[in-house]
Formats: structure tokens, sequence, C-alpha cells
């Protein structure tokens, strides 16, 4: 009764007045949302565009915030829980037999110099280390070391055009409902601090269930932006026409909305 009082008046006391308020007030919210379900349900992409109308010029702002704050390797878990769909196709599995020494990343889209990857090119750039906590939208989070290259690196390697605004990812691997998994990026995102593609973790290459060859690393956004087992990618002006036009697999299946910052 304390906790009720103090949350709906700020009152330092046992009464039962708090009580007699949440119970109306709850019974009142699951009424509206029993009620709503059926056309939320119905009409759920009208409901993400309104959200992302609503909400998505404030996520764009907790974007520009630059992530640099790092833990210390007594912090890393000692699990981390794998999501996603693994890749199924012969090409992935060709590549896992020979040690991924046949992988190559393609980047191109609008860049002035379009390049092709392989794991030794990727080695020989610069590379940076970061220990970070994982955030899952499901609620959990874990935290790992990460080796790799810095997505500072690849964009003044390919040098995108004044005309691209995104960066799409494109993974070995599909969706839970079939098609390829992808996410899409801002430019200003792939230019922070701590944004990479890593292959490296906790001092290992990263696994097959962590997203081998390589996996981003977007250390301001949530996991499920954070494509697994790369494969490709592309500099673009717009994501319209990838995909159903909502900037990801799970924006287009699960009805997200494309910027998740944390």
């Amino acid at each position: 009764r304390v906790n009720l009082n103090m949350m709906w008046a700020g009152v330092d006391d046992a009464s039962w007045s708090g009580f007699f308020v949440f119970v109306p007030a709850m019974a009142l919210l699951g009424l509206v949302s029993w009620l709503a379900s059926p056309l939320t349900v119905r009409h759920a992409r009208v409901v993400q565009r309104v959200g992302t109308a609503m909400v998505a010029p404030i996520k764009g702002l907790a974007e520009w915030w630059d992530p640099k704050g790092q833990l210390k390797e007594a912090d890393i878990s000692p699990f981390m829980w794998p999501n996603g769909t693994m890749p199924k196709s012969a090409e992935f599995d060709a590549l896992v037999a020979d040690g991924f020494a046949g992988y190559r990343l393609r980047v191109g889209g609008l860049v002035e110099t379009p390049v092709v990857l392989s794991m030794d090119d990727l080695r020989g750039l610069s590379k940076q280390e970061q220990i970070t906590t994982h955030f899952c939208i499901q609620g959990w989070s874990g935290v790992a070391k990460w080796g790799g290259v810095p997505m500072r690196t690849i964009l003044d390697l390919v040098r995108p055009t004044a005309e691209a605004r995104y960066a799409v990812f494109y993974s070995f691997a599909d969706g839970g409902e079939g098609g390829r998994y992808y996410d899409v990026h801002t430019i200003g995102n792939m230019g922070h601090a701590l944004t990479m593609l890593a292959y490296e973790m906790n001092g290992a290459p990263v696994s097959v269930l962590h997203g081998a060859p390589i996996r981003l690393r977007c250390e301001n956004e949530l996991g499920f932006k954070m494509v697994k087992w790369v494969a490709a990618i592309e500099f673009v002006d717009d994501f319209a026409d990838l995909g159903a036009g909502h900037g990801g697999y799970n924006e287009d299946h699960e009805f997200y909305g494309y910027r998740m910052p944390i």
C-alpha cells in the first residue's frame, strides 16, 4: 500500500487510497486494451506507421549519441544466448567446411569504391576490441568482448556518396518466416566509435552459432538490429523497395520500428 500511495500521490503512508485508485485505473486500461486489440491486430501495419511517426524523431535524436563506455573482462557473461534462424544454404555450409577461407564480403551500392573483402583482408584492416552489453528486445542481456573492423574504417574504404543515407546488412540466414534476413541502419550510426564488423568474440573467432564469420555490432541498438552471418553490405538512399519496405526483416514481419536505440 505504501508503494501504491507513493506512485500515485507521493504520499508516504499505508492507507488504502492508492489501492482504490490503481484497481479501477488498471481495470479501465485492461478494458481499453481488450476492446482495441481486434482493431490493432487487424490493422497492425497502420499501428506501426502511426507509432513510427510518433516516436521515430525522438529515436533519431537518441541515435546521435555515440556510446563509448565499456566494461571489464570480469563482467563478461559465462554464456551468451544465441537468437535467430541459422543459415541453411549449401553455400554457407561450404564456407563453414573450409573455415571461411572462401568467404567474400561484398560492400557496394552508393559508394565510390565498391570492394570485395576476404577474411584475410578484413583482418588486415585496423582492428579494435570492446567489451559491451548486448540487449535483446526479449528482455535479456549479456556481456562479451568483441574484436573486429570499425565501420568507420569500412566507410573510409568505400566512401559512400552524398546520396547514401542508409547501410543495409544482408545475412546468409533467412528469417523465421522465410526470406533473407536483413536490416537497415543510418549512415550516422555506422560512424559511431563502437560500431564494428566483429570477427572475434571473447578472444576467439566468432562461432557459427553467434554469427560467423562476421556479425555487426552497433552498441546503441537492440540486438535484432545487429545482423549475424553478414553476407553483404549495400549503401542506399532509401529502403522502401527492400523487403516489405519497413527497414528490416523484423520490421517487415513483426512490425518493429526500424530505429531501436537503447
